[in-house]
């Protein structure tokens, strides 16, 4: 006899639940500054830049040693007698409430915060915690889009914990792994998607945790700028704040016709979409680089004529890096481009697309010297930077050869400056 309500044929009938959308956003807090501070704890508590180059001053800590810790704080370079034109990677949050922040130059960051303390950039040191944060990642939640140095997407809906809570369990796990391998400290934002995510690990800093529903749109999310939108920066926001859209809830109520009258179809769409928390990217575990670039800014603003030894120099280093870059991590290139910042802060970029793909340094060269014949060069520069794009695994290729000649630096490159014309080149 069959239980009443039964199909009736017989078949059991389940209720099947969907597990509800978690994506976090982690971001690493202060990472740079958070990594020099487990090699300085003196300096907790302390304002503290990092930025610029290595210094004399910095030589002699190194030398230090294994007695890093023991260096008195009166040791340490100090922002006030930095002169120069580099700019600040980032800051402690002692150092932030001056109003110091990332990529504000370091003279002007001196007159708002002349006690901070100044350390050099080590970019090695950085990328060997970064790597160790996203292992201890993965072995507890395996779905991990990387998004940079310090920061990364990840996937809670189907991991053990990940619904606790609305995934507060699961992110408190994964604070707590990193913390105790590390010594470091993360902010984290759950919600159902990327989008929301990445405006609720905002929200706690330092070490914090936010969940976000979409019940929570209106009450925590539409009172923020518009700026908060990831993607919205800021030539979009005067765009906004000059149709009277301050705030995410001004976005919102605006129709989607005229958001994409005034940015265009897609943004305008993107931006209607953004503003009621819509977001279906999913979390990419595995994505490959579209391009390589390196790129330096000078101390002093260098002429193309004048200072053409000193520019040559630095122009071939480069090239070298980005082909060491390219040949370490496996990749191959057939567009390369530069990218000049004029004394005046306008930026130029050119880029041309060879014959066969190549992480050849010289080969790399004498691409972006011919894109330097494309721009004006008689003015003073403050940047420089190589690009290689349109990238492809490098063991997918047979092997090639470039069919434009190799010309090589030093006495070869005359044979570029003739063909460049006068001063056209370095």
């Amino acid at each position: 006899m069959r239980p009443t309500g039964w199909p009736p044929d017989g078949r059991y009938a389940y209720a099947v639940t969907t597990p509800t959308r978690r994506i976090a956003h982690l971001d690493l807090d202060a990472f740079y500054a958070s990594v020099e501070l487990l090699r300085y704890p003196q300096l907790k508590g302390l304002p503290v830049v990092i930025g610029g180059g290595r210094r004399k001053v910095d030589e002699r800590l190194a030398q230090a040693g294994r007695q890093l810790r023991f260096i008195p704080v009166d040791a340490f370079a100090r922002l006030k007698d930095y002169t120069g034109r580099g700019v600040i990677t980032t800051a402690t949050y002692a150092a932030r409430q001056f109003g110091v922040g990332s990529a504000m130059g370091l003279m002007k960051a001196a007159r708002l915060c002349p006690q901070a303390i100044l350390l050099p950039v080590d970019f090695d040191e950085y990328r060997q915690y970064s790597r160790l944060f996203k292992s201890l990642i993965t072995e507890i939640a395996p779905q991990m889009e990387d998004r940079g140095v310090d920061e990364v997407y990840i996937d809670f809906t189907d991991v053990p914990g990940g619904q606790r809570e609305g995934g507060r369990v699961l992110a408190r796990l994964i604070q707590k792994e990193i913390f105790d391998k590390t010594g470091l400290t993360c902010s984290i934002g759950v919600a159902p998607n990327k989008l929301l995510a990445k405006m609720a690990s905002e929200f706690n800093k330092p070490n914090g945790i936010s969940i976000i529903d979409e019940a929570d749109l209106q009450g925590k999310i539409w009172p923020l700028s518009c700026r908060k939108i990831n993607g919205i920066g800021p030539k979009a926001g005067e765009k906004l704040a000059k149709l009277h859209i301050h705030t995410i809830g001004d976005l919102a109520a605006q129709k989607r016709e005229r958001l994409i009258d005034h940015f265009g179809k897609a943004t305008g769409a993107w931006m209607h979409d953004s503003a009621w928390g819509h977001d279906d990217r999913p979390v990419v575990t595995e994505s490959e680089p579209v391009s390589m670039s390196r790129e330096t800014t000078f101390e002093r603003d260098l002429h193309a004529v004048r200072d053409k030894a000193a520019l040559g120099a630095v122009f071939t280093a480069l090239c070298e890096k980005l082909a060491d870059d390219l040949q370490r991590k496996g990749y191959a290139g057939k567009t390369i481009g530069i990218k000049l910042r004029y004394d005046n802060f306008k930026s130029v970029t050119r880029d041309q697309t060879i014959q066969t793909y190549t992480a050849d340094a010289k080969t790399i060269r004498h691409a972006a010297g011919l894109c330097l014949k494309r721009v004006p060069l008689n003015q003073r520069l403050r940047l420089l930077g190589v690009r290689v794009a349109a990238l492809v695994k490098a063991d997918t290729l047979e092997q090639a050869r470039p069919k434009t000649p190799v010309v090589r630096t030093g006495p070869g490159q005359e044979a570029i400056d003739r063909t460049a014309g006068a001063g056209q080149l370095f």
